[in-house]
């Protein structure tokens, strides 16, 4: 769980340099910010599509979550939820600072960035079994610098997504440490397995998506594709269990 804390801290002082800082800026040099990260985000995107052994596994997983998330509603539940926050607890303060601040935005676009991703995945694994917090760390100075642009120019909303990090992170910590402790996979825990490779792969084409959508090229519910990190894994599990190699 060191990890899991460094990187909600890291989140949570960058976030708030952004949010000082975000005033101070021009919009149009916010723009051309948020445009920079997207483009770094795209980039990372790809990269992790290209690491896939069976790219059927990420494009089937992504539109059966796609299919799940839109049916449950999770990306309209969320943003009514943090609306009502939004209105709680910054209402007209965020909007006489800034009309671009748009915290469910923030705190979904941010989730989406930080949660996703091998880093976030092999770092927590490998928290949680062997107390080895190096990767996280390296995790948590990238996240810290990435989340003073997007706080500067999207708000507060993104200190929320610390939490979404400690949510995600320190389960998958968690469940690490426990399995470690009861099945004794300290030393069998690849980072290079192919449930790992494809849950990888999948988030890949999450960020890619969140990346298009910030640039207005099409808005994308990419929160209701997130039922597609479970279904990945499973897949290969299940592909496993019939023998089905690649």
């Amino acid at each position: 769980m060191t990890g899991t804390l460094i990187n909600i801290a890291a989140i949570l002082v960058g976030g708030m340099i952004g949010i000082v800082s975000g005033n101070r800026l021009p919009a149009k040099a916010q723009e051309l910010v948020l445009q920079a990260v997207c483009m770094i985000r795209l980039a990372i995107g790809v990269h992790m599509i290209n690491d896939s052994r069976n790219i059927l596994i990420p494009m089937v997983s992504i539109v059966l979550g796609a299919l799940i998330g839109e049916l449950i509603g999770i990306d309209t539940f969320l943003y009514r939820k943090l609306e009502r926050a939004e209105e709680s607890y910054w209402g007209m303060q965020v909007k006489q600072r800034n009309v671009a601040w748009n915290a469910p935005r923030a705190f979904m676009t941010s989730s989406l960035v930080f949660c996703i991703g091998p880093m976030a995945v092999v770092g927590s694994i490998q928290d949680g079994l062997y107390g080895d917090y190096e990767l996280l760390t390296v995790k948590s100075i990238l996240e810290g610098l990435v989340a003073i642009p997007i706080a500067a120019c999207m708000g507060p909303g993104v200190l929320l997504s610390a939490g979404a990090v400690g949510i995600v992170q320190g389960t998958l910590s968690g469940l690490a440490k426990t399995a470690g402790s009861f099945l004794m996979i300290e030393s069998t825990f690849n980072p290079e397995a192919l449930w790992v490779v494809e849950l990888t792969a999948t988030g890949g084409i999450m960020i890619l998506c969140v990346a298009l959508s910030l640039l207005e090229v099409k808005k994308i519910r990419v929160v209701n594709m997130a039922p597609a990190l479970v279904i990945a894994p499973l897949i290969v599990f299940l592909l496993g269990s019939f023998g089905v190699a690649w």
